[in-house]
């Protein structure tokens, strides 16, 4: 009987002892399983494989951030450069859009058959499309922003007249803590 009571009350005493510890929170910091997704179309699209580095140049001192997403027959590539840039892991905190320098990068791709070749579609106009950087972590490798573009695509008859204009949107764009790899060269 004593055996019992005993271990009876070293039973309460942990369950007393447990439930004085503090409470566990989670950070806003925790890796999102939707680290790229968007907008296509109106359909939301989360990639199955994402792929990011950033690439200092040093013969060009350029800075460059490249990712690229696929899934369900869609592929989505965004590359942003940075001229005179620093050698480190980081990247700067800025809203980079599509001009004429081809700084910025940004493409929509379908593939026509499972296991075919990827096929661009369309183009993105200077003023159509931005890239921001809101956070990284240097030393994780991680980045978080948003993205969004319009490609056009003019379809043109034997005689160069415009025959149809198809329109892929990719809104919505974000990378949340997105795992990249820093490449110098």
């Amino acid at each position: 009987m004593k055996k019992i009571q005993l271990l009876m009350l070293l039973l309460l005493s942990a369950i007393c002892i447990q439930s004085c510890k503090k409470d566990v929170t989670t950070s806003a910091s925790t890796i999102s399983d939707k680290i790229l997704s968007a907008d296509i179309n109106g359909t939301a699209w989360n990639p199955d494989t994402v792929s990011a580095a950033i690439t200092y140049n040093a013969a060009t001192k350029t800075k460059t951030f490249t990712v690229v997403g696929t899934a369900t027959q869609q592929q989505v590539s965004i590359s942003v450069a940075v001229p005179n840039s620093i050698n480190t892991a980081g990247f700067p905190f800025a809203t980079y859009k599509v001009d004429a320098t081809n700084n910025v990068q940004l493409a929509y791709y379908i593939q026509a058959s499972l296991g075919g070749n990827f096929t661009q579609i369309g183009t993105v106009e200077p003023g159509s499309g931005s890239v921001t950087t809101t956070a990284i972590d240097s030393v994780k490798k991680v980045i978080t922003g948003t993205y969004s573009f319009t490609s056009k695509q003019v379809n043109k008859d034997q005689n160069g007249n415009i025959i149809s204009i198809n329109v892929q949107q990719i809104l919505s764009g974000t990378f949340t803590n997105l795992p990249y790899t820093f490449v110098s060269n």
